[in-house]
C-alpha cells in the first residue's frame, strides 16, 4: 500500500512513516494540507493518514479536497481529541475510518484495510467512559501531565481523577 500522512506533529509524523516503510509500504508526508491534495494528485496512494488539527484547521475540512484529487484513497482521521461529533462528521465527509490516538501501527493498518469500524447510524460509538477517560487526558495534557492541577481544574479529588486515569476503558 501507498500511503499520505498529513500531521502538524512532525516527531509523530516521521515516526509513522518509518514503521510503515519498514514494513515495505511506499509514503509520503507533509505538514500542509494544501501540499497533501498535490501529493495525492501525483501519487494517487491508496490511503491517508489525516490528523484532526492540522495547526489551528480543521483536518475535518480537508477530507473532501483529498477526495477529489485521488477518489479512490481511504482517508484514516487520526486524533487526539476524539469525539462522537467529530467521529460523525469526518465519516460523513468521507472519511473510511476515525481513530483516537495514541494508535499502535497495527491499529491503524487495519483501521485502513479492513471494513471501516464506524458506523454513522450506531449509537454506541464510542462508550461514555471512553469519551470521559478522553476528556480527562485532554484535561491532563493542559496542565502538562500535573494530576493535582488537572483535579483542581475539573473539581474533581485527585485520587479519584488518579482512579479514573488508571482504568483505561475500551476503544468503543
Amino acid at each position: 500500500m501507498n500511503f499520505l500522512i498529513v500531521d502538524d506533529d512532525v516527531v509523530f509524523s516521521e515516526v509513522l512513516m518509518r514503521s510503515l516503510q519498514h514494513r515495505g509500504h511506499q509514503v509520503w508526508k507533509t505538514t500542509s494540507p494544501h501540499d497533501a491534495c498535490q501529493l495525492a494528485t501525483k501519487h494517487q496512494p491508496d490511503a491517508c493518514i489525516l490528523d484532526l488539527k492540522l495547526d489551528g484547521e480543521s483536518g475535518l475540512q480537508w477530507i473532501e479536497p483529498l477526495k477529489s484529487s485521488s477518489p479512490t484513497m481511504r482517508i484514516l482521521m487520526l486524533t487526539g481529541y476524539a469525539s462522537l461529533n467529530t467521529a460523525v462528521m469526518a465519516v460523513k465527509k468521507g472519511a473510511y475510518n476515525y481513530l483516537a490516538k495514541p494508535a499502535t501501527i497495527a491499529e491503524i493498518l487495519v483501521a485502513l484495510c479492513h471494513e471501516p469500524v464506524i458506523d454513522v447510524m450506531d449509537e454506541g460509538l464510542m462508550s461514555v467512559d471512553r469519551l470521559e477517560w478522553e476528556h480527562l487526558q485532554q484535561a491532563l495534557q493542559l496542565n502538562q501531565g500535573n494530576i493535582s492541577a488537572t483535579a483542581r481544574s475539573l473539581h474533581m479529588h485527585r485520587r479519584t481523577l488518579q482512579r479514573k486515569l488508571a482504568k483505561k476503558p475500551s476503544s468503543v
